[in-house]
Order: C-alpha cells, then sequence, then structure tokens
C-alpha cells in the first residue's frame, strides 16, 4: 500500500497517483472557498452593502449550490466522472474572480448565484470521485479528502489576510489566485482515475432528490453540519458576549475550531479502519455533546474554547463518512452524493440564521443548547452509515478493486 510520504515522492517525480490526485483537488476546492471568504468585507466596502443587501448576496451561493447539485449527477454522466471533476473544478476556480470584478452591486448577485453553482456541482462529483478512488485503494481515504479541504481553506484564507492587511485590491489578488489555482487543478486533474462505460440503465435522474436511504445518510449530514456551521459563524460573537473574551482570544476561538476539526479529518481514515464509520460516528457525536455542554456552562473564554475544540472534534468525520456512504447506497454514487449534498446545504443555510433567531429571543447559552441537542442526533442516527447488503455487491463497472470501505460496528 502507498503511503501520502510515498505519494508526495511520485507527485514531485511527475508521476500523480489517483490518492494524490483527488487530495489536490479537495484542497483546491477549498482554497476557492476560502480566498473569498476572506476579501467580502472589502466588497462590502467597494460596493458600499449594508448588512441587509450583503446578507442577500451571501444566500445567492447557496441558492445557485441547491439549484446545481442535484444535476451534478447527471453531469458526471455525460461527461465521464473524471473529465466532469476537471471540468467543474476549473469552473469552479473562474468563478472566484467576477464578483470582485463587478461592475455594479446589481451584477453581484449573478456572480455569486454562479460561485454558488459551480461550487455545488464540483463538490458533488468530486466526492463522488473520491469514493471511487478510495474503493480503488481498497482503504478509507474520504475523511483525509475532507481535511485537505479544511487545509486548503485555511491556507488560501492565511494569504487572503495578508493580502487584505496590505491593503491590496481584490481584484488582482481573486483573478491570480483563480488563475494559479486553475492551472494547480488542471495538472492535478490528468491523475484521476480514468472513466468507464456505464451499463444500459446506470444513468441518473435528471433532477436527483434524495431517496429513503439517503435521506437516513442525510439527517447524519444535517446534524453535523448544522453544528458545524452554527458553532463556525457564532463562536466568536459568543466569546464575546458570554465569556467576556477580548477580540484577539474571540477570534481565536474560531481558529481552534476550525483547526480541530482539520486534523481530526487527517486523522479520521485512521480511526474509521479501527472502529468503523458507525462508532467512529457514535463516539464523534457523544464528544460533540459535550463540547456543547462545555460551552452552553462556559463563562470565561478558557472552557469555552475547549468547548468549541471539543466539537470541532466531534463534528469533522461524519460529513466525510456521510458522502461515502451515499455513494456506496445505490448503483450510481453521485445520484447518492448529490442528495446528502443538498441536504448538508440546507443545514448550512438554516444554521448560522436559527442560531441567531434563538439567540436573539432567549440567549446565547439558549442556542448552544439548541446545538447540542442537534449535536445529539449523530449518535442516534449513526446506524444509518452501516454498510449496505446490495453496496458489498457493487455493480461490475465499478471495478474489482471497488468493495466497500468500512466495517459494520
Amino acid at each position: 500500500m502507498v503511503s501520502f510520504h510515498q505519494e508526495a515522492c511520485l507527485l514531485v517525480s511527475g508521476s500523480m497517483t489517483p490518492r494524490v490526485s483527488i487530495g489536490i483537488v479537495f484542497a483546491v476546492h477549498g482554497a476557492v472557498a476560502g480566498s473569498l471568504a476572506t476579501r467580502l468585507p472589502w466588497l462590502e466596502d467597494r460596493f458600499d452593502l449594508g448588512p441587509a443587501l450583503l446578507g442577500l448576496v451571501l444566500l445567492c451561493p447557496a441558492a445557485g449550490a441547491l439549484l446545481g447539485m442535484p444535476v451534478a449527477a447527471r453531469v458526471a454522466h455525460r461527461l465521464g466522472e473524471r473529465t466532469a471533476t476537471r471540468v467543474l473544478l476549473a469552473a469552479w476556480c473562474a468563478a472566484l474572480a467576477p464578483p470582485a470584478l463587478a461592475p455594479a452591486a446589481g451584477w453581484l448577485f449573478p456572480a455569486m448565484l454562479l460561485f454558488g453553482a459551480t461550487a455545488g456541482m464540483c463538490d458533488v462529483v468530486m466526492n463522488a470521485h473520491g469514493v471511487a478512488v478510495e474503493r480503488h485503494a481498497r482503504r478509507p481515504i474520504i475523511s483525509g479528502l475532507h481535511g485537505l479541504w479544511c487545509v486548503g481553506g485555511l491556507l488560501a484564507g492565511g494569504l487572503g489576510s495578508l493580502a487584505a492587511h496590505a491593503g491590496i485590491d481584490a481584484r488582482p489578488h481573486l483573478s491570480a489566485v483563480a488563475a494559479v489555482l486553475l492551472a494547480v487543478g488542471a495538472v492535478a486533474g490528468r491523475g484521476l482515475l480514468p472513466d468507464r462505460p456505464a451499463p444500459a440503465g446506470s444513468a441518473p435522474r435528471r433532477f436527483a432528490l434524495p431517496g429513503r436511504a439517503v435521506l437516513a445518510l442525510g439527517a447524519v449530514g444535517f446534524c453535523a453540519t448544522f453544528a458545524e456551521g452554527a458553532s463556525g459563524n457564532w463562536a466568536a460573537v459568543y466569546l464575546t458576549e458570554v465569556a467576556g473574551a477580548g477580540p484577539g482570544l474571540a477570534a481565536a476561538a474560531f481558529t481552534i475550531f476550525a483547526s480541530c476539526m482539520a486534523v481530526t479529518r487527517l486523522l479520521g481514515d485512521a480511526l474509521v479502519r479501527r472502529l468503523g464509520p458507525v462508532a467512529l460516528v457514535r463516539w464523534s457525536g457523544v464528544l460533540a455533546v459535550g463540547g456543547g455542554a462545555l460551552v452552553v456552562t462556559a463563562r470565561a473564554p478558557v472552557p469555552a474554547i475547549a468547548g468549541f475544540a471539543l466539537l470541532g472534534v466531534g463534528v469533522a468525520v461524519a460529513v466525510p463518512l456521510v458522502f461515502a456512504a451515499a455513494g456506496n447506497a445505490g448503483p450510481n454514487a453521485g445520484e447518492g452524493v448529490a442528495g446528502v449534498a443538498t441536504i448538508n446545504y440546507l443545514s448550512v443555510l438554516a444554521a448560522p440564521a436559527v442560531t441567531g433567531w434563538v439567540a436573539g429571543a432567549l440567549s446565547y447559552p439558549a442556542a448552544f443548547a439548541m446545538i447540542t441537542c442537534m449535536a445529539a442526533g449523530m449518535p442516534l442516527a449513526a446506524g444509518a452509515l452501516r454498510p449496505r447488503e446490495e453496496a458489498a455487491h457493487a455493480p461490475a463497472h465499478r471495478g474489482a478493486a471497488d468493495a466497500p470501505v468500512g466495517s459494520d460496528r
């Protein structure tokens, strides 16, 4: 079995394995997201957007993703999974520049819709291809891929923060980053698994809505994504308003939360091999609930930050494992991934707003008590990750090395 270190050597020598290639694809995808996030204040200043108008602009990427995700499997079927991943990653990289280059505020809406649509479609096809590479490798890799997504986002976010601090205009910054990431993605795409002819009758539906099995998996992802999205958006505010932290400590809460998620995802594949997906998500849910309880009861910065760190560890592996299970839940990996991705994006949309409403109506601790209850759904619904009987007899076009990974524990 080839290690990540050996694969890195192969990459330097010019021979790229599918595992390295799909890892770079995930990192590039995360870097695009992290780059734009750091320049939102620049967009707000340039177009003189108030909070209400900026909120509407920020709804557009999620709306675009929700529109694009259900048709992504069909695109992958027509173009081939490898080609679709390369094309949609290129489109996602290219979509980074238009928001900054928009001539007026009104142009931000279609630019952000396009940004979200390409993001969502690429998210679906690259996760479906990640499932295929995982089968080919005969070992869990999905959690590590999502960890690389986090690393890409953190690195690009750090670069964007430096650019913003230096007063660099976002137009050349984002245009240059888009060009570099597009080139990196194009090189990485060459090493993806080749497309295989799909058997007759395996085409996904034109507009794929989640089936019963995918809905059960989506419930696990919804709980984890809700806790993740709410914590990520409200951690700094909670530290300031409840724990009495200064600006530096408040900002550190999000950084620690995101870093704990990234590290846990990078270690997650080894944990899957040891515990199996069901047991791992159950124990992760217990950690998330413990972290949430610590946040709710904390009235000082240190225990609150410790709670957010536990929350980050607890929610980290659930979404990658949900994607992997959805990709193995039926004859078409892209359709299952599209279903759970759509549910997750609905959670991403709902979590920050619902948390704010509860905090406004009751209190911040009450809002995080709700988030803790949501995290408790992870261990309760974890049985949906149990490998299905039919997944053990995958269709022939998946290949001899395509047995599902993980165990029923």
